[in-house]
């Protein structure tokens, strides 16, 4: 039986599309009126999600990744000293006013145009110590060794050697939401001799339309790079980043921002058979031991929650035998943590364990700073157990769930059912109790204080690409911290000395 198969030209309204083998969804009337000759459907396989690809949008990726994969095999010619001479000119431009005024410039308009459709700019806005950062990660890299071609092993054979080598990977996709400090952190695989594609939030395009002038493409061009070794996708349509990670040219495809989107962007970038890197749910928990202190965890939990990114403090397990004591410690924490922020924190409390607060938290009604505006909440409410798989995404306003629990092997059991399986941190002066907590719980990064020292380039001191949750399943021989030296890698390579060897 032969298969006949013809292009795609258009859709119909209740067509059926069959998903994931044995499941039908139909098309609606927006799409099949959108569609037209040309255009590209992604059936996301897991979901049934309809994703519609425009031809336009296709035909501007499809040039990235031709530039990207043209760059990446101009680097293999180029020098270690050229690509550090690309980091140092990048950031010398960054820190130089006038070639980063236009890029200030374009950045405020992004700001308030993303104001006046009602998002959030925590992230968006370029400021002085993201720029500072910014500037540092591209210095890092610049004194960073290169990699390549770096030893990995080495084994002596009778007559004959092998190494094993590190090497490029090739052309590396990111997807990130508006956050302009990215541009910078993942042109580190650079170092590596990767080339980069990016793919950016319409919020955030301006700034990176900018960047890439004033700084990124006169630094390539300075240092005798190949252009495309750097690309940017020049479009705001959310159908680019589908049609990134759909091109089965990439080598690995890296997205960053909420859950959802980054879940999709996996989903698309894996069944068109791409390795895939994702970014999205963080959030992390916190669990008193035997005999947690109630300073040391006052302290942990304000240094937890000074600001709302992945690795923020999310959900708080705290003992029932020490409840009493410590439950008004981790909430003088919240409250400074919200006091430093000129704001007020917002508590959630699972079912069960309202006992252990103040019932004046309850009635009190607070202004919690949302990324639509003020809004007048309760300072604490109540939600049922499977809500400790929210993460709560806060503004201004420092926000967390509480649970009461009767062992830290409960924890231990809540953190692996509903957690993002990210960052888990025992309060406790018991080192068996670490060990025993380090053993069970299924998380990449394990602590014992303060949350938020889970960021590449402030433990490692290399900017990060972004940090893997287990969530989504591990990340095979690398870290959950992904780095621009971890994008890599290994080729063989013999050495006979005596050519009468044979097998």
């Amino acid at each position: 039986m032969t298969n006949t198969i013809s292009a795609l030209d258009s859709l119909t309204p209740g067509q059926q599309i069959v998903f994931g083998g044995n499941s039908v969804t139909t098309v609606p009337q927006a799409l099949a009126e959108a569609f037209t000759a040309g255009d590209q459907l992604v059936v996301v396989q897991d979901t049934g999600d309809l994703l519609h690809v425009p031809a336009a949008e296709h035909a501007i990726v499809d040039r990235a990744v031709s530039n990207a994969v043209d760059g990446f095999s101009g680097l293999a010619r180029c020098t270690d000293d050229q690509i550090t001479t690309f980091f140092a000119r990048f950031g010398q431009l960054l820190a130089d006013d006038p070639a980063f005024g236009p890029i200030v410039e374009a950045n405020a308009a992004d700001v308030a145009s993303a104001k006046s459709k009602g998002r959030s700019t925590t992230r968006l806005e370029l400021t002085p110590s993201m720029r500072s950062d910014m500037i540092a990660g591209l210095f890092v890299w610049e004194q960073a060794a290169s990699g390549r071609d770096g030893v990995v092993d080495t084994v002596e054979h009778d007559g004959w050697t092998l190494q094993a080598l590190r090497a490029p990977l090739g052309v590396v996709a990111f997807v990130f939401e508006g956050r302009p400090n990215v541009f910078a952190d993942a042109c580190g695989v650079l170092r590596s001799g990767n080339a980069v594609v990016f793919r950016i939030g319409s919020d955030a395009l301006r700034t990176a339309r900018a960047i890439v002038e004033h700084a990124l493409g006169p630094a390539l061009e300075h240092a005798g790079l190949p252009g495309g070794a750097v690309q940017l996708v020049d479009s705001p349509a959310r159908s680019a980043g589908h049609a990134l990670f759909s091109d089965q040219r990439l080598a690995l495809a890296v997205a960053r921002g909420s859950g959802a989107a980054v879940a999709q962007l996996g989903a698309v970038a894996s069944q068109a058979g791409n390795p895939v890197s994702l970014h999205g749910t963080g959030g992390a928990w916190m669990v008193t031991g035997e005999d947690a202190d109630a300073d040391m965890l006052r302290e942990a939990v304000t240094h937890s929650l000074d600001r709302k990114v992945c690795n923020t403090l999310n959900c708080l397990a705290v003992l029932r035998s020490s409840a009493a004591t410590l439950v008004p410690a981790a909430l003088e924490g919240l409250d400074a943590a919200a006091a430093a922020r000129g704001s007020v924190g917002r508590l959630h409390v699972i079912a069960g364990s309202e006992s252990y607060v103040d019932p004046e938290r309850f009635e009190r009604s607070v202004t919690i700073d949302r990324a639509e505006g003020p809004v007048e909440e309760p300072a604490a409410s109540t939600l049922a157990e499977a809500d400790l798989a929210t993460e709560w995404e806060w503004e201004n306003s420092p926000e967390m769930t509480l649970i009461v629990v009767d062992s830290v092997a409960d924890a231990i059991e809540q953190f692996n059912r509903y957690s993002p399986h990210f960052v888990a941190t025992l309060i406790s002066g018991d080192a068996a109790e670490h060990d025993a907590f380090y053993a069970s719980v299924d998380a990449p990064f394990v602590g014992n204080g303060f949350t938020r020292w889970v960021d590449g380039q402030y433990a490692l001191e290399k900017p990060e690409l972004g940090l893997s949750n287990w969530q989504g399943g591990r990340m095979l021989s690398r870290g959950g911290i992904l780095s621009g030296d971890s994008v890599y890698t290994v080729r063989y390579r013999a050495s006979v000395t005596d050519f009468g060897t044979h097998r």
